[in-house]
């Protein structure tokens, strides 16, 4: 009597995973989402692992959980996988206020981001 179950919205060689409430800005997440874009995991996780930029390590997270997902819950060869995507997009804005001259107020915004990663596996060619 439970809820209908939904049905998959990746194909049968995909996986994926999402970092949600990121906080940082979608415009400097997506430098690093760049640098992942069509890489093999492997070097994926190499090129996080080594990035000096301080959002990489939640972004090896997420790809890390959309390679735990695509071992564990869709039987996929980590080998032979890929990330096929890695796409960011803007989540909530903190708003604060900070005093300036002569009794106004200054608004300071403070972005969050979400990160969604997809990663396939790869078609042999014989």
């Amino acid at each position: 009597m439970g809820k209908q179950a939904k049905d998959r919205r990746l194909t049968d060689n995909e996986a994926g995973a999402q970092g949600r409430k990121i906080r940082i800005s979608p415009q400097k997440l997506n430098l690093v989402a760049e640098s992942i874009r069509g890489k093999s995991v492997e070097s994926a996780l190499a090129e996080l692992t080594f990035s000096k930029r301080r959002i990489a390590g939640d972004v090896k997270k997420v790809l890390q959980s959309a390679i735990a997902n695509a071992e564990n819950n869709h039987d996929l060869d980590v080998d032979a996988l890929f990330v096929a995507e890695a796409s960011v997009g803007k989540n909530m804005v903190m708003k604060r206020m900070r005093p300036r001259a002569r009794g106004r107020m200054a608004r300071i915004l403070k972005p969050f981001s979400e990160i969604r990663i997809v990663v396939r596996e790869r078609e042999e060619t014989n």
